[in-house]
């Protein structure tokens, strides 16, 4: 198969499970919602929505939402735009891939914060019910202006630390806290993929000519 091929087939993938999910447990948890996956008490489905960035980060108020919508429409471009070149390179299919992820996960979630607010109702808080898909009164906000769903939650570790402990003895101790969602997986697993098994795209062109040169030498020899 064509690697423009894998690269369409991996945004699309992406997009669709994580469009899926965030549908799903939207439309059948209420906020604060969700259940134990396999079982497993550090593994959870535990539905919370945020205003901000990955993971549950935050970028203050609706301007700074804005920003962030704003921010990520255009990197999401810039990075398609370097995604056609690679390709038209004929650069590695890991590579690509690795792109693919991020633009993948860039877009799952601009299509929460761009359109969500238009056509869900608001979600109702811990059990009073769910919100609704289409709902005949509108939606509760405006374009660029949504809430994203996240629902992963691995809380490893879940205990409270004992009293002798400085400062925070007593205290809930959580290990690994963020709540996130398939975009923010695929985000994260396409930029660690690109820093570790691609570093050679953040090297200059005449490293990479050199780098050429020393393979096509050593296949030599070995013929």
């Amino acid at each position: 198969m064509k690697k423009k091929y894998w690269v369409i087939l991996v945004i699309l993938l992406v997009l669709i499970v994580d469009q899926a999910l965030k549908i799903y447990i939207k439309t059948t948890y209420a906020y604060g919602g969700g259940f134990n996956i396999f079982g497993l008490s550090w593994a959870r489905i535990y539905f919370v929505e945020n205003e901000g960035m990955a993971y549950g980060m935050k970028l203050g108020g609706e301007y700074g939402k804005l920003l962030l919508s704003v921010f990520r429409i255009t990197m999401v471009i810039v990075l398609f735009f370097l995604l056609t070149k690679l390709i038209k390179s004929n650069e590695r299919l890991s590579l690509l891939i690795s792109f693919s992820l991020i633009i993948a996960g860039a877009i799952g979630n601009i299509i929460d914060s761009a359109f969500y607010g238009m056509i869900f109702s608001a979600t109702p808080q811990f059990h009073e019910g769910v919100a609704q898909l289409f709902p005949p009164e509108g939606g509760y906000a405006s374009f660029l202006h949504g809430k994203v769903v996240d629902m992963l939650y691995f809380p490893m570790i879940d205990t409270h630390l004992p009293d002798w402990v400085p400062i925070w003895g007593g205290e809930r101790f959580i290990f690994f806290q963020p709540i996130f969602n398939i975009a923010d997986s695929a985000i994260t697993v396409g930029v660690v993929t690109l820093l570790l098994f691609n570093r050679s795209f953040f090297t200059s062109k005449d490293e990479k000519k050199q780098e050429k040169k020393a393979n096509t030498d050593i296949q030599k020899e070995e013929e």
